[in-house]
């Protein structure tokens, strides 16, 4: 039996995985509730701070580095505040953004306005979308892939981070695919809208609602044998929220993982994020698909519990697998 916890203690380390995606401002303006104002039966909220964190591609590399592993980042910000501040929390979080081209586009920002009364729990009441609506030119294209190639050979997985923003375009998917099949290193897919569109790539982990889009509300466990198929992925890691994840592979039963922690969750923000980049570091440190699920179910249980957008410690992931452990010791030993 593969001993988990030190795989993610001694091998995770040394693991470098190159993150290609789409980045993403993730903004919380958190805020007091004063009084009902007199122009409009709305109530007045007085800022109180705005914290941004990384978000979408940001926060899966964010996350590699959490986990003590080695994340290279690729994507795209504007030359603007955001960005600036993006960047800056990304160093902040030892995250590689060498890679990263800063142009003249504007910064995916997604503001989530937290609101509440003094000395109570903040609620999220209105989130604000300001998406960049500017074609990525050619010149840009062409240097994301000039700078994967440049990293290529330094990677122990690859992780392609697609929520629809322009980043993952054919050409630099193909060139991952090509990289992967070289080096003979995994190629973990996460897309927001556009799964069937990245066939043949090593896994996806996409989430209910995701494989809902393409399947309908009624699929089945044979559905998704047949979609991982389709695709030409060796695994699916379908994940359902509090109910766990599905593990569909090549030539395997359907295999159910059931969810680490709590049953009602604290907030979902980021939470595939969180799932992929412990799944790819599952991957790279030579793990199968079981057991690098395994790993990514209990990260994924630990930042379900805390607000906004998060990450998961190597210590947090540790200390939840070896609560597993000593379940399955207590289960077997009754």
């Amino acid at each position: 039996m593969t001993n988990l916890a030190q795989t993610i203690r001694d091998v995770f380390p040394k693991k470098t995985v190159v993150v290609i995606g789409d980045l993403v401002a993730d903004q919380f303006l958190n805020g007091t509730i004063s009084r009902v104002s007199r122009e409009a039966p709305v109530f007045i909220l007085r800022h109180d701070v705005t914290t941004t964190l990384p978000g979408a591609a940001a926060n899966a590399a964010a996350n590699v580095a959490a986990l003590c592993g080695k994340p290279v980042l690729i994507g795209l910000t504007g030359r603007d505040a955001n960005g600036e501040i993006l960047l800056n929390q990304l160093g902040e979080c030892r995250v590689d953004c060498r890679s990263v081209i800063s142009d003249a586009v504007t910064t995916t920002t997604k503001v989530r306005v937290l609101a509440g009364q003094h000395y109570a729990a903040r609620q999220q009441v209105i989130r604000i979308d300001y998406e960049n609506s500017t074609e990525i030119s050619d010149k840009v294209k062409h240097r994301l892939r000039q700078n994967l190639a440049a990293v290529a050979n330094d990677a122990d997985a690859i992780v392609v981070s697609d929520y629809n923003y322009g980043v993952v375009f054919p050409e630099i998917f193909a060139d991952a695919k090509a990289i992967s099949v070289k080096r003979g290193i995994p190629l973990i897919v996460d897309s927001r809208f556009r799964l069937p569109d990245l066939a043949n790539a090593t896994t996806a982990t996409p989430n209910r609602e995701e494989v809902e889009e393409i399947l309908g509300k009624d699929f089945t466990a044979d559905d998704c044998s047949q979609l991982r198929e389709t695709l030409g992925y060796a695994a699916l890691l379908v994940t359902n929220g509090n109910q766990g994840m599905l593990l569909f592979e090549r030539d395997r039963s359907p295999l159910q993982i059931k969810a680490i922690g709590s049953s009602e969750p604290v907030d979902v923000t980021g939470a595939g994020d969180t799932v992929i980049a412990a799944y790819a570091l599952g991957l790279a440190s030579g793990l199968n698909f079981v057991d690098a699920a395994k790993i990514a179910n209990h990260a994924g249980g630990i930042v379900v519990m805390k607000k906004g957008t998060a990450s998961v410690s190597a210590g947090e992931l540790l200390a939840s697998v070896a609560g597993d452990d000593k379940s399955q010791l207590s289960t077997h030993a009754n």
